[in-house]
């Protein structure tokens, strides 16, 4: 999994391919999310090329 800026991407791509807002994509990437939904986690692995588990992290 390459992270976006070794894509040769602006963030306005990535958000506008998800269908997220710029704002909601940085707070995601910041680990600043409450909540997040399954399609905007489906479509952000899949404009990644990742899996969930590549993205998430469990902190008990």
């Amino acid at each position: 999994m390459k992270p976006l800026g070794d894509r040769g991407t602006t963030p306005t791509e990535p958000a506008d391919r998800v269908g997220v807002t710029i704002v909601n994509l940085s707070i995601l990437k910041n680990g600043r999310a409450r909540a997040i939904r399954f399609s905007t986690l489906s479509a952000i692995c899949r404009e990644l090329d990742c899996r969930p588990g590549d993205l998430l992290d469990y902190d008990a």
